[in-house]
């Protein structure tokens, strides 16, 4: 019972400090284009030297 005590607060601290970085890489513009990297590995550039 004693490890319900400290489980249940330190998994609320760890989700606030998830939330906290999800909310910081949104702001950052991490998430802005969801599809261009998947498109940039599917069409290889073509570099002339």
């Amino acid at each position: 019972m004693d490890v319900i005590y400290w489980l249940i607060p330190s998994m609320i601290i760890v989700g606030v400090i998830l939330v906290a970085l999800l909310v910081f890489g949104i702001k950052n513009g991490q998430y802005d284009d969801l599809e261009g990297e998947g498109q940039r590995i599917l069409f290889d550039e073509d570099k002339e030297s």
